[in-house]
């Protein structure tokens, strides 16, 4: 690889693709039968923040006749090096050329990553459709969120993962390891993975029929065995299962530079616009004891200085308390903060913010996620304005002067009086501010009030909404910040174009694989940031691909339609969905799980009376 050395001096951050860090696995790859490459869809800073790639990276390195290396995609600087000096796509570890592993493995964290899986494949000089593979090529693997409607990408896949992958990517490892050595082929191989291992889906092995306006007519197993409905998996016992304890400790700064523990999967909250809530049920915590064990290998093996809990609502921990104090004892000498993504308003404490920002105290941060009650009850939120205003004074009376909100723009059944529900919102923060100070406001004093435009996902209430028109979301986000000009008040707002492609490719089908290929040619990659994207790149390949993208995002759905989802099963029943849908309309709240149990499903099939 004396090219790759040469180009590295002619590129913004070299650091991003030299390797040899900290903690990083490197084996004789002499002594390995399967070369695995993990796959971030994204720059090394954002793929290095996230834990699920550690995660899967220390559990198949823990596999001795596996070697895990991590691939990411590369900067526009760098590709354009690669490709003037014929440099393929390759490891970071090793250096590897990608078209030389058995498995190239893509994670799915968000839809508008697509375009930068298929051009990283063009870039390793591999061919993008799995019907265009053949036994010299890697398999492609995909897994993670978005793989609950894999459906716009399954064309480029050979086999995709259902569910949480600590074990189910193990026994996939050793079905291919057995079929290596026998010298099988890759058919035979996926064909006993996806009639023996529970939540593989290999998309080749099914046929999809349309009806006369588009929507799916029918959608079946080609091959005897073959499940028609592939059901998630979920790992059991957190303490139990696979956590690195020796993360990698990047070259240079990333999005998130601490130590990430995870204290608990799954959410009882059962917001209704909220795709993990409903795709990582049942709730299942680690135990104070199992934490602190990880936390502090974790604090030796990396020397960072901030640990943040994580989850989907870190703050309904059963004894988050107990645990912020043992973690504060035991990280008192380092110095270590502890962090929480965000906090809830109905159950804020200033002494649990105290055990949080023990070490550094800085802003907190809040998603009341509507402005109005009405909203919030459609939503099934459950916070009030009250808790906004008991929220803020004590935060303010205890020191705090910075105060983030997030909202959504662009729900079901949302007016202009909703939208002024998040003015008012934000100007109470303001008067509790004044009442707690004597009147004044501190030019310290800050409410930032952060909005996003509402995307409907598969497996929640809201699968069958339309999304809001451009033009539409445009004027709601002018109207805010036109009301929200204030010294004391940032407004930030995201882009409705990267947010209408994204509701495009959320709720999509396989004939949006044309529409990826030509994008790609046209050279679109990194749609997710906003000085990469053309939405004009994009239209043009919708026209030429002869699919109109209104009739995934804007369209309403019908309860009787197939959706291109209906053959997952993420425990959820669509049964439960609808009832949650007809709710949201009326604006009737579904209590918390764990005051009463709403009846999703999951309790009786994958979790198996683990609620």
């Amino acid at each position: 690889m004396l090219k790759y050395r040469k180009i590295l001096d002619k590129v913004e951050k070299p650091g991003r693709y030299i390797g040899n860090e900290i903690n990083s696995v490197v084996k004789d790859k002499n002594n390995v039968s399967i070369r695995y490459g993990f796959a971030f869809p994204d720059l090394y800073e954002i793929g290095m923040s996230h834990l699920g790639l550690h995660i899967l990276y220390g559990v198949l390195n823990s596999l001795d006749y596996v070697w895990c290396e991590r691939v990411f995609a590369v900067a526009t600087d760098m590709q354009e090096q690669m490709e003037a000096e014929n440099i393929d796509l390759f490891t970071l570890e090793s250096k590897t050329p990608v078209s030389e592993l058995d498995f190239l493995g893509f994670t799915l964290q968000y839809e508008l990553s697509y375009s930068n899986i298929i051009n990283m494949m063009k870039l390793g000089s591999i061919p993008i459709y799995s019907k265009d593979r053949d036994e010299s090529h890697p398999i492609i693997m995909m897994g993670g969120p978005c793989s609950y409607n894999s459906e716009p990408i399954a064309d480029f896949a050979d086999i995709i993962l259902i569910g949480e992958g600590e074990e189910i990517i193990t026994e996939v490892m050793e079905v291919y390891k057995k079929h290596k050595e026998k010298g099988l082929n890759k058919h035979d191989f996926l064909l006993e993975a996806a009639i023996n291992i529970e939540g593989v889906y290999v998309p080749s092995f099914y046929e999809i029929n349309y009806k006369e306006d588009n929507t799916i007519d029918s959608f079946k197993p080609k091959f005897e065995g073959v499940k028609s409905k592939i059901k998630k998996r979920i790992i059991n016992d957190l303490d139990s299962t696979f956590y690195p304890e020796n993360l990698i400790v990047p070259n240079i700064e990333i999005v998130h530079s601490r130590i990430m523990l995870e204290i608990f999967r799954g959410c009882t909250r059962g917001c209704r616009f909220c795709q993990a809530g409903m795709i990582y049920r049942p709730i299942r915590e680690r135990s104070i004891e199992k934490l602190l064990e990880i936390s502090k290998k974790l604090s030796d093996s990396t020397g960072y200085e901030e640990m943040s809990l994580t989850s989907l609502s870190s703050s309904d921990y059963s004894d988050l308390g107990g645990l912020l104090d043992e973690l504060n004892d035991a990280h008192l000498k380092d110095m270590t903060s502890i962090s929480l993504p965000s906090l809830r308003m109905d159950n804020f404490s200033v002494e649990l913010a105290e055990k949080v920002q023990k070490v550094k105290k800085s802003g907190l941060t809040f998603a009341p996620e509507a402005g109005s009650q009405r909203l919030r009850d459609v939503i099934n939120k459950g916070v009030t304005h009250e808790d906004l205003i008991e929220t803020s004074t004590k935060a303010f009376s205890n020191g705090w002067n910075k105060i983030k909100l997030y909202f959504m723009i662009g729900l079901p059944t949302e007016t202009y009086e909703d939208l002024d529900g998040i003015i008012n919102m934000a100007y109470s923060v303001l008067d509790v501010y004044k009442s707690v100070n004597n009147g004044r406001l501190s030019p310290r004093m800050n409410v930032t009030v952060s909005v996003s435009s509402f995307v409907p996902k598969p497996f929640t209430p809201f699968q069958w909404f339309g999304q809001n028109k451009i033009e539409e979301l445009r004027d709601k986000q002018m109207y805010l910040k036109d009301k929200l000009r204030n010294k004391n008040i940032s407004f930030n707002y995201h882009d409705t174009l990267t947010s209408n492609l994204e509701a495009v490719f959320a709720k999509g089908d396989r004939r949006l694989s044309k529409v990826l290929e030509i994008a790609v040619d046209k050279g679109c990659k990194f749609d997710g940031w906003h000085e990469h994207f053309y939405y004009k790149k994009w239209l043009e390949a919708f026209e030429e691909a002869n699919i109109n993208p209104d009739f995934y995002s804007l369209r309403e759905r019908d309860y009787k339609e197939i959706l291109p989802w209906d053959n997952m099963d993420c425990g959820v029943t669509k049964d439960f969905l609808i009832r949650e849908n007809e709710k949201a309309i009326d604006a009737n709240l579904t209590p918390d799980c764990r005051e009463n149990c709403s009846g999703c499903g999951i309790n009786t099939d994958i979790a198996r009376g683990m609620c």
